[in-house]
């Protein structure tokens, strides 16, 4: 009579069958969805910046306009602040 040897090690379960295949994809792939930012929200984000330059510049240069009179260097620091967008 022969005795089986039924000492299991790391080996015999380290390499995993079909389900173990089809639950690391979809592991994957729920990371691949969650990873990604829509593309609207990068133009949305892009748009709100541009509208705070905007605003920037505009008040930049209502404040030059309010200072012209009594600081003319300080007015065109400010003009030019307000050109470099």
């Amino acid at each position: 009579m022969s005795t089986a040897n039924n000492t299991f090690d790391y080996n015999d379960f380290a390499h995993g069958g079909y389900v173990s295949n089809v639950l690391s994809a979809a592991r994957s792939l729920l990371a691949a969805l969650f990873a990604v930012n829509p593309r609207a929200a990068a133009a949305d984000e892009a748009l709100v910046s541009q509208r705070n330059k905007d605003s920037t510049c505009t008040y930049l240069s209502r404040m030059a306009d309010d200072y012209e009179h009594i600081a003319p260097n300080l007015s065109a620091e400010l003009r030019f602040m307000a050109s470099r967008g």
